[in-house]
Protein backbone atom coordinates (compact mmCIF):
# COMPACT_ATOMS: atom_id res chain seq x y z
CA UNK A 1 0.00 0.00 0.00
CA UNK A 2 1.34 3.27 -1.12
CA UNK A 3 0.93 6.71 1.02
CA UNK A 4 -0.21 8.56 -2.42
CA UNK A 5 -2.66 6.18 -2.83
CA UNK A 6 -6.55 6.28 -2.44
CA UNK A 7 -6.75 3.01 -0.29
CA UNK A 8 -4.25 4.76 2.16
CA UNK A 9 -5.49 7.97 2.75
CA UNK A 10 -9.48 7.46 2.54
CA UNK A 11 -9.63 4.14 4.03
CA UNK A 12 -6.29 2.96 5.46
CA UNK A 13 -5.63 6.08 7.27
CA UNK A 14 -9.16 6.89 8.81
CA UNK A 15 -10.16 3.71 10.00
CA UNK A 16 -6.45 3.06 12.14
CA UNK A 17 -6.54 6.66 13.19
CA UNK A 18 -10.10 5.95 14.81
CA UNK A 19 -9.32 2.44 16.09
CA UNK A 20 -6.20 3.09 17.81
CA UNK A 21 -7.66 6.50 19.79
CA UNK A 22 -11.50 5.09 20.22
CA UNK A 23 -9.64 2.22 22.11
CA UNK A 24 -7.24 4.16 23.59
CA UNK A 25 -9.99 6.67 24.78
CA UNK A 26 -11.21 3.49 26.82
CA UNK A 27 -8.00 2.74 28.31
CA UNK A 28 -7.40 -0.39 26.64
CA UNK A 29 -3.76 0.33 25.60
CA UNK A 30 -2.31 -3.02 25.10
CA UNK A 31 -5.26 -3.52 22.83
CA UNK A 32 -4.52 -0.04 20.82
CA UNK A 33 -1.23 -1.08 20.33
CA UNK A 34 -2.13 -4.50 19.12
CA UNK A 35 -4.31 -2.72 16.56
CA UNK A 36 -1.29 -0.69 15.58
CA UNK A 37 0.93 -3.57 15.01
CA UNK A 38 -1.70 -5.58 13.14
CA UNK A 39 -2.86 -2.26 11.40
CA UNK A 40 1.10 -2.02 10.67
CA UNK A 41 1.37 -5.58 9.43
CA UNK A 42 -1.96 -5.36 6.92
CA UNK A 43 -0.52 -2.27 5.72
CA UNK A 44 2.68 -4.39 4.87
CA UNK A 45 0.69 -7.24 3.65
CA UNK A 46 -0.99 -5.51 1.39
CA UNK A 47 1.54 -5.39 -1.00
CA UNK A 48 2.35 -9.11 -1.11
CA UNK A 49 0.60 -11.38 1.61
CA UNK A 50 3.31 -14.06 1.71
CA UNK A 51 6.21 -12.12 2.53
CA UNK A 52 4.11 -11.59 6.12
CA UNK A 53 5.89 -14.66 7.05
CA UNK A 54 9.10 -13.85 6.10
CA UNK A 55 8.76 -10.66 8.54
CA UNK A 56 6.94 -12.65 11.04
CA UNK A 57 10.05 -14.65 11.53
CA UNK A 58 12.48 -12.04 10.89
CA UNK A 59 10.94 -10.01 14.24
CA UNK A 60 10.26 -13.35 16.09
CA UNK A 61 14.31 -14.42 15.31
CA UNK A 62 15.56 -10.79 16.68
CA UNK A 63 13.03 -10.55 19.64
CA UNK A 64 14.13 -13.80 20.92
CA UNK A 65 17.88 -13.45 19.87
CA UNK A 66 17.97 -9.64 21.72
CA UNK A 67 16.08 -10.99 24.86
CA UNK A 68 18.77 -14.20 25.13
CA UNK A 69 22.10 -11.56 24.78
CA UNK A 70 20.45 -8.74 27.26
CA UNK A 71 20.31 -11.24 30.10
CA UNK A 72 24.19 -12.08 29.28
CA UNK A 73 26.98 -10.17 30.42
CA UNK A 74 27.71 -7.33 27.91
CA UNK A 75 30.94 -8.37 25.76
CA UNK A 76 31.09 -11.83 26.87
CA UNK A 77 32.38 -14.61 24.69
CA UNK A 78 29.20 -15.85 24.91
CA UNK A 79 27.30 -12.45 23.93
CA UNK A 80 29.51 -12.53 21.16
CA UNK A 81 28.79 -15.91 19.62
CA UNK A 82 24.57 -15.07 20.28
CA UNK A 83 25.38 -11.83 18.19
CA UNK A 84 27.34 -13.55 15.35
CA UNK A 85 24.54 -16.10 15.17
CA UNK A 86 21.57 -13.30 15.26
CA UNK A 87 23.49 -11.19 12.44
CA UNK A 88 24.22 -14.13 10.65
CA UNK A 89 20.53 -15.15 10.02
CA UNK A 90 19.53 -11.45 8.81
CA UNK A 91 22.33 -11.70 6.64
CA UNK A 92 21.36 -15.09 5.07
CA UNK A 93 17.53 -13.76 4.24
CA UNK A 94 18.94 -10.69 2.94
CA UNK A 95 21.81 -12.22 0.84
CA UNK A 96 19.26 -14.43 -0.45
CA UNK A 97 16.47 -12.48 -1.06
CA UNK A 98 17.94 -9.69 -2.47
CA UNK A 99 21.56 -10.50 -3.36
CA UNK A 100 21.31 -14.39 -4.89
CA UNK A 101 21.09 -13.21 -8.29
CA UNK A 102 23.22 -10.95 -8.50
CA UNK A 103 25.85 -13.05 -7.06
CA UNK A 104 25.46 -15.69 -9.32
CA UNK A 105 25.63 -13.97 -12.51
CA UNK A 106 28.47 -12.13 -11.03
CA UNK A 107 30.02 -15.46 -11.30
CA UNK A 108 28.60 -16.55 -14.85
CA UNK A 109 30.21 -13.81 -15.92
CA UNK A 110 33.37 -14.14 -14.04
CA UNK A 111 34.11 -17.35 -15.18
CA UNK A 112 31.90 -17.85 -17.87
CA UNK A 113 29.43 -20.40 -16.27
CA UNK A 114 25.65 -21.24 -17.07
CA UNK A 115 24.62 -21.49 -13.48
CA UNK A 116 20.48 -20.58 -13.17
CA UNK A 117 19.55 -17.84 -11.99
CA UNK A 118 15.85 -18.07 -9.78
CA UNK A 119 13.91 -15.34 -10.20
CA UNK A 120 13.26 -14.09 -6.64
CA UNK A 121 10.82 -11.68 -6.03
CA UNK A 122 12.61 -9.13 -3.71
CA UNK A 123 10.54 -8.46 -0.37
CA UNK A 124 10.02 -4.98 0.32
CA UNK A 125 11.24 -3.31 2.94
CA UNK A 126 13.82 -6.45 3.70
CA UNK A 127 16.79 -3.91 3.66
CA UNK A 128 15.16 -1.37 6.43
CA UNK A 129 13.76 -3.43 9.02
CA UNK A 130 16.74 -5.99 8.47
CA UNK A 131 19.69 -3.07 9.22
CA UNK A 132 17.23 -1.64 11.99
CA UNK A 133 16.90 -5.26 13.50
CA UNK A 134 21.02 -5.61 13.09
CA UNK A 135 21.21 -2.44 15.00
CA UNK A 136 18.85 -4.06 17.78
CA UNK A 137 21.62 -6.85 18.35
CA UNK A 138 24.44 -4.58 18.48
CA UNK A 139 22.84 -2.81 21.41
CA UNK A 140 21.80 -5.63 23.09
CA UNK A 141 25.07 -7.12 23.09
CA UNK A 142 26.79 -3.26 24.12
CA UNK A 143 24.30 -4.01 27.43
CA UNK A 144 22.00 -0.60 25.78
CA UNK A 145 18.34 -2.90 26.17
CA UNK A 146 19.49 -4.91 29.56
CA UNK A 147 17.30 -3.00 31.91
CA UNK A 148 14.66 -2.15 29.09
CA UNK A 149 13.07 -5.69 28.57
CA UNK A 150 10.79 -5.34 25.87
CA UNK A 151 7.65 -7.28 25.33
CA UNK A 152 7.36 -8.78 22.03
CA UNK A 153 4.35 -6.93 21.09
CA UNK A 154 5.57 -3.77 21.69
CA UNK A 155 9.47 -5.15 19.74
CA UNK A 156 6.91 -6.40 17.20
CA UNK A 157 5.72 -2.58 16.40
CA UNK A 158 8.68 -1.16 17.03
CA UNK A 159 9.75 -2.73 13.59
CA UNK A 160 6.63 -2.90 11.90
CA UNK A 161 5.30 0.45 12.23
CA UNK A 162 3.92 1.80 9.09
CA UNK A 163 4.97 5.15 8.90
CA UNK A 164 8.58 3.76 8.90
CA UNK A 165 8.23 0.27 7.49
CA UNK A 166 8.69 0.55 3.57
CA UNK A 167 11.48 3.16 3.64
CA UNK A 168 12.63 4.30 6.72
CA UNK A 169 13.99 6.44 8.16
CA UNK A 170 16.38 3.51 10.11
CA UNK A 171 14.90 3.43 13.92
CA UNK A 172 17.44 2.40 17.06
CA UNK A 173 15.14 1.07 19.49
CA UNK A 174 15.38 3.82 22.09
CA UNK A 175 14.25 5.98 19.64
CA UNK A 176 10.48 4.82 18.95
CA UNK A 177 9.71 2.08 21.85
CA UNK A 178 10.19 4.51 24.85
CA UNK A 179 7.39 6.63 22.62
CA UNK A 180 5.39 3.77 22.68
CA UNK A 181 5.50 3.13 26.18
CA UNK A 182 4.44 6.86 27.78
CA UNK A 183 1.31 7.91 28.26
CA UNK A 184 0.48 10.43 25.95
CA UNK A 185 1.34 8.18 22.72
CA UNK A 186 -3.17 7.00 23.78
CA UNK A 187 -3.94 10.79 23.86
CA UNK A 188 -5.32 12.27 21.09
CA UNK A 189 -3.55 15.68 20.46
CA UNK A 190 -4.87 18.10 17.94
CA UNK A 191 -1.82 19.96 17.73
CA UNK A 192 0.22 16.88 16.35
CA UNK A 193 -3.06 16.34 14.46
CA UNK A 194 -2.74 19.91 12.65
CA UNK A 195 0.92 19.69 12.37
CA UNK A 196 1.30 15.74 11.11
CA UNK A 197 -2.05 16.08 8.44
CA UNK A 198 0.50 19.48 7.05
CA UNK A 199 3.73 17.92 6.85
CA UNK A 200 2.12 15.07 5.34
CA UNK A 201 0.38 17.21 2.61
CA UNK A 202 3.54 18.89 1.87
CA UNK A 203 5.41 15.21 1.46
CA UNK A 204 2.05 14.59 -0.55
CA UNK A 205 2.48 17.55 -2.69
CA UNK A 206 6.52 17.30 -3.62
CA UNK A 207 5.80 13.34 -3.95
CA UNK A 208 3.13 13.58 -6.52
CA UNK A 209 3.53 17.79 -8.23
CA UNK A 210 7.50 17.59 -8.86
CA UNK A 211 8.87 14.16 -8.60
CA UNK A 212 6.48 12.12 -10.36
CA UNK A 213 6.41 15.16 -13.06
CA UNK A 214 10.21 14.84 -13.56
CA UNK A 215 10.37 11.07 -13.81
CA UNK A 216 8.88 11.81 -17.25
CA UNK A 217 11.90 13.55 -18.17
CA UNK A 218 14.19 11.39 -16.73
CA UNK A 219 13.27 8.51 -18.83
CA UNK A 220 13.63 8.87 -21.93
CA UNK A 221 17.29 10.51 -21.62
CA UNK A 222 18.39 7.31 -19.53
CA UNK A 223 16.78 4.92 -22.16
CA UNK A 224 18.65 6.54 -24.92
CA UNK A 225 22.07 7.05 -23.37
CA UNK A 226 24.00 6.65 -26.64
CA UNK A 227 21.89 9.25 -28.28
CA UNK A 228 21.98 12.61 -26.03
CA UNK A 229 23.86 15.58 -26.52
CA UNK A 230 25.06 17.65 -24.05
CA UNK A 231 22.50 19.35 -22.91
CA UNK A 232 20.24 16.56 -23.19
CA UNK A 233 22.20 14.79 -20.72
CA UNK A 234 22.99 17.37 -18.02
CA UNK A 235 18.74 17.67 -18.37
CA UNK A 236 18.42 14.18 -17.22
CA UNK A 237 21.09 14.09 -15.03
CA UNK A 238 20.04 17.46 -13.24
CA UNK A 239 16.45 15.88 -13.23
CA UNK A 240 16.60 12.45 -11.77
CA UNK A 241 18.56 14.25 -9.20
CA UNK A 242 15.59 16.41 -8.43
CA UNK A 243 13.07 13.58 -9.14
CA UNK A 244 14.93 11.60 -6.31
CA UNK A 245 15.53 14.91 -3.91
CA UNK A 246 11.64 15.33 -4.04
CA UNK A 247 10.49 11.52 -4.10
CA UNK A 248 12.47 10.91 -1.39
CA UNK A 249 12.01 14.48 0.70
CA UNK A 250 8.31 14.04 0.12
CA UNK A 251 8.39 9.84 2.03
CA UNK A 252 10.37 11.20 4.65
CA UNK A 253 7.91 14.27 5.36
CA UNK A 254 4.80 12.04 4.79
CA UNK A 255 6.30 9.17 7.30
CA UNK A 256 6.95 11.94 9.62
CA UNK A 257 4.01 13.50 9.43
CA UNK A 258 1.78 10.15 10.18
CA UNK A 259 3.97 9.59 13.15
CA UNK A 260 2.68 12.83 14.34
CA UNK A 261 -0.84 11.75 14.26
CA UNK A 262 0.25 8.99 16.56
CA UNK A 263 2.32 11.38 18.80
CA UNK A 264 5.22 9.85 17.83
CA UNK A 265 8.18 11.40 17.16
CA UNK A 266 10.60 9.85 13.99
CA UNK A 267 13.96 11.06 13.62
CA UNK A 268 14.59 13.71 10.72
CA UNK A 269 15.96 11.53 7.73
CA UNK A 270 16.58 14.39 4.84
CA UNK A 271 18.01 18.03 5.86
CA UNK A 272 18.28 19.77 2.42
CA UNK A 273 21.30 17.92 1.44
CA UNK A 274 21.81 20.13 -1.68
CA UNK A 275 22.35 22.96 0.66
CA UNK A 276 26.00 20.92 1.44
CA UNK A 277 29.78 22.76 0.89
CA UNK A 278 31.10 19.15 1.60
CA UNK A 279 30.39 15.40 1.09
CA UNK A 280 30.66 15.24 4.67
CA UNK A 281 28.23 17.70 5.23
CA UNK A 282 25.93 15.93 2.28
CA UNK A 283 26.10 12.41 3.91
CA UNK A 284 24.92 14.27 7.22
CA UNK A 285 21.89 15.65 5.57
CA UNK A 286 21.34 12.71 2.77
CA UNK A 287 19.38 9.50 4.55
CA UNK A 288 20.63 10.61 7.52
CA UNK A 289 19.35 7.73 9.76
CA UNK A 290 21.71 5.49 7.47
CA UNK A 291 24.47 7.55 7.32
CA UNK A 292 24.10 6.65 11.04
CA UNK A 293 23.92 3.23 10.49
CA UNK A 294 26.96 2.50 8.29
CA UNK A 295 28.97 5.38 10.70
CA UNK A 296 28.10 3.77 14.09
CA UNK A 297 27.50 0.03 13.59
CA UNK A 298 30.21 -0.59 10.50
CA UNK A 299 32.83 2.85 9.99
CA UNK A 300 33.51 3.06 13.42
CA UNK A 301 33.62 -1.04 14.28
CA UNK A 302 35.91 -1.25 11.62
CA UNK A 303 38.52 1.37 13.43
CA UNK A 304 37.55 4.52 12.03
CA UNK A 305 40.24 7.04 12.46
CA UNK A 306 41.56 5.69 15.15
CA UNK A 307 44.23 3.33 13.47
CA UNK A 308 45.93 6.24 11.24
CA UNK A 309 45.53 8.02 7.70
CA UNK A 310 45.46 5.00 5.55
CA UNK A 311 43.61 3.17 7.82
CA UNK A 312 40.57 5.82 7.64
CA UNK A 313 40.60 6.02 4.49
CA UNK A 314 40.14 2.24 3.41
CA UNK A 315 37.51 1.96 6.15
CA UNK A 316 35.69 4.54 4.08
CA UNK A 317 35.77 2.73 1.01
CA UNK A 318 34.63 -0.29 2.24
CA UNK A 319 31.70 1.34 4.13
CA UNK A 320 30.72 3.24 1.43
CA UNK A 321 31.08 0.16 -0.92
CA UNK A 322 28.58 -1.85 1.03
CA UNK A 323 26.46 1.42 1.44
CA UNK A 324 26.15 1.16 -2.27
CA UNK A 325 25.54 -2.49 -2.16
CA UNK A 326 22.76 -1.74 0.87
CA UNK A 327 21.02 0.13 -2.13
CA UNK A 328 20.47 -2.24 -4.54
CA UNK A 329 22.11 -5.59 -6.07
CA UNK A 330 24.21 -4.23 -9.14
CA UNK A 331 27.65 -3.35 -9.60
CA UNK A 332 26.48 0.43 -10.81
CA UNK A 333 25.53 0.64 -6.75
CA UNK A 334 28.83 -0.92 -5.36
CA UNK A 335 30.60 1.39 -7.75
CA UNK A 336 28.55 4.95 -7.20
CA UNK A 337 29.27 3.54 -3.36
CA UNK A 338 32.82 3.30 -4.09
CA UNK A 339 32.90 7.13 -5.78
CA UNK A 340 31.40 8.56 -2.43
CA UNK A 341 33.99 6.50 -0.89
CA UNK A 342 36.43 8.40 -2.81
CA UNK A 343 34.67 11.26 -2.33
CA UNK A 344 35.21 11.05 1.34
CA UNK A 345 38.53 10.48 1.37
CA UNK A 346 39.45 13.70 -0.99
CA UNK A 347 37.80 15.57 1.65
CA UNK A 348 39.30 14.29 4.45
CA UNK A 349 42.43 14.87 3.04
CA UNK A 350 41.68 18.16 1.93
CA UNK A 351 40.38 19.05 5.70
CA UNK A 352 44.13 18.81 6.57
CA UNK A 353 45.82 21.42 4.64
CA UNK A 354 43.02 23.88 6.57
CA UNK A 355 41.87 25.38 2.76
CA UNK A 356 39.05 27.07 2.74
CA UNK A 357 37.16 27.49 -0.63
CA UNK A 358 34.53 30.16 -0.78
CA UNK A 359 31.05 28.91 0.09
CA UNK A 360 29.49 29.33 -3.43
CA UNK A 361 32.70 27.29 -5.38
CA UNK A 362 32.65 24.43 -2.47
CA UNK A 363 28.59 24.24 -2.68
CA UNK A 364 29.14 23.89 -6.25
CA UNK A 365 31.78 20.88 -6.24
CA UNK A 366 29.30 19.18 -4.23
CA UNK A 367 26.70 19.37 -6.00
CA UNK A 368 28.52 18.56 -9.06
CA UNK A 369 30.13 15.88 -7.62
CA UNK A 370 26.89 14.56 -6.33
CA UNK A 371 25.01 14.87 -9.92
CA UNK A 372 27.77 12.97 -11.54
CA UNK A 373 27.38 10.09 -8.76
CA UNK A 374 23.28 9.81 -9.44
CA UNK A 375 23.98 9.04 -13.23
CA UNK A 376 25.87 5.82 -12.23
CA UNK A 377 23.09 5.56 -9.40
CA UNK A 378 20.21 5.60 -12.05
CA UNK A 379 22.03 4.04 -15.14
CA UNK A 380 20.76 0.44 -15.34
CA UNK A 381 24.48 -0.66 -16.85
CA UNK A 382 27.59 0.93 -16.87
CA UNK A 383 27.60 1.72 -20.57
CA UNK A 384 24.69 3.84 -20.17
CA UNK A 385 26.52 5.59 -17.36
CA UNK A 386 29.41 5.54 -19.20
CA UNK A 387 27.53 7.26 -22.51
CA UNK A 388 25.89 9.90 -20.46
CA UNK A 389 28.77 10.90 -18.25
CA UNK A 390 30.88 11.32 -21.54
CA UNK A 391 28.02 13.56 -23.23
CA UNK A 392 28.12 15.45 -19.91
CA UNK A 393 31.59 16.51 -19.94
CA UNK A 394 32.10 17.59 -23.51
CA UNK A 395 33.83 14.24 -24.89
CA UNK A 396 30.46 13.71 -27.78
CA UNK A 397 30.81 17.64 -28.33
CA UNK A 398 29.14 20.66 -26.72
CA UNK A 399 25.77 20.95 -28.04
CA UNK A 400 23.42 23.94 -26.82
CA UNK A 401 20.19 24.97 -27.37
CA UNK A 402 20.10 27.84 -29.94
CA UNK A 403 19.73 28.99 -33.59
CA UNK A 404 22.72 28.60 -35.71
CA UNK A 405 22.04 32.45 -36.69
CA UNK A 406 20.92 33.63 -33.49
CA UNK A 407 22.04 35.65 -30.98
CA UNK A 408 24.39 33.05 -29.97
CA UNK A 409 26.08 32.01 -33.52
CA UNK A 410 29.36 33.46 -32.27
CA UNK A 411 30.27 30.26 -30.12
CA UNK A 412 29.98 28.44 -32.96
CA UNK A 413 33.56 29.53 -33.81
CA UNK A 414 34.93 27.65 -30.67
CA UNK A 415 33.28 24.20 -31.66
CA UNK A 416 30.11 24.49 -29.95
CA UNK A 417 27.14 23.33 -31.82
CA UNK A 418 24.12 24.94 -32.02
CA UNK A 419 21.39 22.67 -33.99
CA UNK A 420 18.40 24.59 -32.75
CA UNK A 421 15.43 23.54 -30.49
CA UNK A 422 13.95 21.29 -32.52
CA UNK A 423 17.08 18.73 -33.12
CA UNK A 424 17.01 18.47 -29.35
CA UNK A 425 14.13 15.72 -29.20
CA UNK A 426 15.05 14.49 -25.62
CA UNK A 427 14.60 17.99 -23.81
CA UNK A 428 10.74 17.56 -22.96
CA UNK A 429 8.08 20.46 -23.13
CA UNK A 430 6.91 22.39 -20.77
CA UNK A 431 3.45 24.42 -21.73
CA UNK A 432 4.62 23.94 -25.14
CA UNK A 433 8.44 25.36 -24.80
CA UNK A 434 11.51 23.42 -24.24
CA UNK A 435 13.33 26.15 -23.10
CA UNK A 436 10.49 26.43 -20.01
CA UNK A 437 12.08 23.05 -19.08
CA UNK A 438 15.73 24.82 -18.10
CA UNK A 439 13.62 27.32 -16.93
CA UNK A 440 11.75 24.84 -14.16
CA UNK A 441 15.42 22.71 -13.54
CA UNK A 442 17.05 26.28 -12.53
CA UNK A 443 14.14 27.26 -10.66
CA UNK A 444 14.04 23.71 -8.61
CA UNK A 445 17.48 24.18 -8.07
CA UNK A 446 17.35 27.34 -6.45
CA UNK A 447 14.20 26.02 -4.10
CA UNK A 448 16.89 23.15 -2.56
CA UNK A 449 19.50 24.97 -2.34
CA UNK A 450 17.93 28.52 -0.83
CA UNK A 451 14.43 28.26 0.12
CA UNK A 452 13.60 26.71 3.58
CA UNK A 453 13.05 23.18 3.86
CA UNK A 454 9.64 21.66 5.22
CA UNK A 455 10.91 20.90 8.60
CA UNK A 456 12.15 25.00 8.71
CA UNK A 457 8.23 25.86 7.59
CA UNK A 458 7.34 23.60 10.22
CA UNK A 459 9.23 25.53 12.85
CA UNK A 460 7.19 28.54 12.11
CA UNK A 461 3.60 26.68 11.85
CA UNK A 462 0.95 28.10 13.41
CA UNK A 463 -2.40 26.68 12.56
CA UNK A 464 -4.44 29.73 11.05
CA UNK A 465 -7.31 29.72 8.50
CA UNK A 466 -4.67 30.83 5.78
CA UNK A 467 -2.96 27.22 6.62
CA UNK A 468 -5.73 25.58 6.01
CA UNK A 469 -7.44 27.01 2.74
CA UNK A 470 -3.86 27.01 1.50
CA UNK A 471 -2.55 23.52 2.14
CA UNK A 472 -6.52 22.41 1.93
CA UNK A 473 -6.25 23.86 -2.04
CA UNK A 474 -3.44 21.86 -2.47
CA UNK A 475 -4.12 18.70 -1.34
CA UNK A 476 -7.40 18.48 -2.98
CA UNK A 477 -5.12 19.41 -6.23
CA UNK A 478 -2.71 16.31 -5.29
CA UNK A 479 -5.86 13.86 -4.79
CA UNK A 480 -7.27 15.12 -8.00
CA UNK A 481 -4.20 13.70 -9.21
CA UNK A 482 -3.49 10.49 -7.63
CA UNK A 483 -5.40 8.73 -11.02
CA UNK A 484 -1.81 7.49 -11.70
CA UNK A 485 -0.38 6.45 -8.45
CA UNK A 486 3.74 5.43 -8.66
CA UNK A 487 5.74 3.79 -6.10
CA UNK A 488 8.24 5.93 -4.27
CA UNK A 489 11.73 5.65 -5.64
CA UNK A 490 13.84 4.04 -2.42
CA UNK A 491 10.59 1.20 -2.24
CA UNK A 492 13.58 -1.04 -4.45
CA UNK A 493 15.71 -0.52 -1.66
Amino acid sequence: MLFNSYEFIFLFLPLTLIGFFTLSKYRLTGIATAWLAIASLVFYGYWNPPYLILLAISITWNYLMGDRISRIEPGSRRAKILLWVGISFNLILIIYYKYAGFLIGSVNQVINTDLPVSDIILPLAISFYTFTQIAYLVDAYRGETKNARYDFLTYSLFVSFFPQLIAGPILRHDELIPQLRRGRFFILADKNIARGLLLFSLGLCKKVLIADNLSRWVGPIFANAADVTFIEAWVGALSYSLQLYFDFSGYSDMAIGLGWLFNINLPINFNSPYKATSISDFWRRWHMTLSNFLRDYLYIPLGGSRKGEIRRYVNLLITMLLGGLWHGAGWTFVVWGGLHGVYLSINHWWRKWEISLPKFFAWLITFIAVVFSWVLFRSPTFSDALELLQAMVGMKGLVLPGEPTGKLSMLTQFGIQLPGWRSLVYIPETAGKQSLTLVVLVALIFATTCLPNTQQIMERFKPTWWWAVFVGGLTAYCLLCLNQVSEFLYFQF
